[in-house]
């Protein structure tokens, strides 16, 4: 690419609108409200205006000017973060760059089982690409209808799926990535071999764009699966849970897709909240389990045995009751159940919320642990720890406590619950943000947690790749 002669930030944002043009900027309050605001409203910034590239030749332009003149750069997709990740600084000098309009999927390959997508690509897009072509793209997350996919490469999301099929990093083939000073990578390989060196493509996966601006992915399809069971099942905790996904693992040849847990509490909390919820159980039990089995072929027998594994569990006491959906309608009654539940616990006033993971076989002694640990800072604050205990994820959540109470005093106690439920984390050797990502609000957690040669390592490949900071600045790396 051709140099970019240094120009001051006026000449350069002028620059940049001019290669954009009025479709490609977006600077009235009004409109660039919601790119200013982060999904969970923790963090409030400002932007000359939103740069919004259609290509990814715009993309690297854009760049070049930038660090050219040291422009910080925001890069934002659906802007669905609930770290802040996307959310320029309120000094107003950062320019955000919205993907929204790189949205086209470039090429579906049924053959090779890949397709390649770009970074605007709304997720639900994505599967319906790859739907059109009888094939599953299974990452599935709670705003599949506003994330994109961009954003989810940025973030590593983990989704309701990665039980079965990993987590986004395990679903992606190659990357196009542009680099701080607008050169362009160009990694849109759908090879599943490929050892010529470093795999760069894993080092901007995850990294929030601090390291270069994901434009287009090559990932990978999936056969459609043909036979779904779905169960909801009532279990007496969070041990017999574990228990019971092993037991269906190997009763199912590892067909468990998905594997949610929820205490009562959660259940609870949706019946009462969320319209057309209902407990799809009789009585009430401690927590619960909602579990999906499918295969790629028609298989009559996979009702069988899932029933089967069901009642050696409940002969076990790792069961205690169960239902399946017998239909369509039934099964998104449960899945509404389970999604709702960040919506219903917003209902339930404030609440301090941790998004960690631990070996599976570990969860049981760690929620013990863990739960123990808060009860001595909040004696009152009422523990929703529920999630995707299928890879060890949980989402370890305090509501204030019942009935209203002293809020501020209550949200005042999260640096010390924080440090309760993480310091538990680490001797479980688990991870303080499991699918979420760091952004802005995790940056100090990760100063403290992750292992120190490890965290300078990280620098240095920021250093190496942005020597300028230009790429979201304030993100990830602690300062």
């Amino acid at each position: 690419m051709q140099a970019v002669a240094p120009a001051s930030h006026v000449d350069a944002l002028q620059r940049i609108r001019t290669l954009l043009g009025q479709a490609g900027c977006i600077d009235a309050p009004e409109l660039t409200a919601r790119f200013l605001t982060d999904f969970r409203s923790l963090y409030r910034g400002a932007t000359p205006f939103v740069a919004c590239p259609a290509t990814t030749a715009e993309v690297a332009q854009v760049l070049a000017l930038c660090s050219a003149a040291r422009i910080a750069v925001v890069p934002q997709g659906g802007n669905t973060s609930y770290c802040g990740g996307a959310t320029p600084s309120a000094r107003g000098d950062q320019l955000v760059l919205s993907l929204h309009r790189l949205n086209r999927i470039r090429e579906v390959d049924a053959a090779n089982f890949s397709l390649i997508a770009e970074a605007g690509c709304v997720l639900l897009n994505v599967q319906a690409a790859a739907r059109s072509v009888d094939r599953l793209f299974p990452l599935s997350l709670g705003s599949e209808g506003s994330c994109q996919i961009g954003g989810n490469l940025s973030t590593n999301a983990g989704g309701l799926a990665a039980v079965r099929y990993g987590v986004t990093r395990d679903l992606v083939l190659g990357l196009e990535v542009v680099l701080a000073d607008g050169r362009v990578i160009d990694g849109l390989s759908s090879l599943r071999k490929d050892n010529t060196g470093y795999d760069l493509r894993d080092l901007f996966i995850g990294a929030e764009g601090t390291l270069g601006i994901i434009t287009a992915a090559s990932l990978k399809l999936f056969p459609q699966p043909r036979t779904i069971e779905t169960a909801f099942i009532a279990v007496p905790g969070m041990q017999a849970a574990i228990d019971l996904l092993a037991r269906l693992r190997e009763a199912t040849g590892d067909c468990v897709t998905t594997f949610e847990y929820l205490p009562r509490i959660a259940v609870e909390f949706t019946v009462c909240h969320i319209p057309g919820v209902s407990d799809p159980l009789g009585a009430p039990h401690p927590a619960y389990v909602l579990c999906e089995v499918s295969t790629a072929r028609h298989d009559p027998h996979l009702r069988g045995l899932l029933e089967d594994a069901l009642a050696a569990a409940m002969d076990h006491g790792a069961v205690i009751e169960a239902t399946f959906a017998e239909s369509l309608a039934q099964r998104e009654a449960l899945w509404r159940l389970r999604e709702s539940v960040p919506e219903a616990q917003r209902h339930e006033g404030a609440s301090i919320k941790h998004d960690v993971s631990v070996p599976v076989a570990a969860l049981p002694a760690f929620l013990h642990k863990a739960s123990t640990a808060v009860a001595q800072v909040a004696p009152c604050a009422r523990l929703v720890a529920y999630g995707h205990v299928g890879d060890g994820n949980l989402h370890f959540n305090l509501s204030e406590p019942a009935g209203g109470g002293d809020r501020t005093a209550f949200l005042a106690l999260q640096e010390d619950l924080g440090h309760a439920v993480h310091a538990c984390v680490q001797e479980f050797r688990g991870s303080i943000s499991a699918e979420h990502g760091i952004g802005q609000l995790k940056r100090e957690l990760l100063a403290r947690h992750k292992d120190p040669v490890a965290l300078a390592a990280m620098r240095s490949i920021k250093q190496a790749l942005d020597p300028r900071g230009i790429l979201n600045p304030g993100k990830v790396l602690p300062d």
